[in-house]
């Protein structure tokens, strides 16, 4: 069973990109980058976590 935060963390990537194409498409680019920023850093954390209790299990 996957760990709720692994999802949580998913879901606010997700959130995060979506305010990046709205900041993109109302002009602000320079909070579109953050937000792809966030975006980016929050998916990576995602996946290495998923990752690490993937390797964990795998291991047992």
């Amino acid at each position: 069973m996957m760990m709720r935060h692994v999802w949580i963390r998913g879901i606010m990537s997700l959130i995060w990109l979506v305010a990046a194409v709205v900041s993109g498409m109302a002009g602000s680019f320079e909070m579109a980058v953050l937000y792809v920023a966030l975006s980016g850093v929050f998916l990576y954390s995602a996946y290495a976590t998923w990752k690490k209790e993937k390797d964990d299990k795998g291991g047992k």
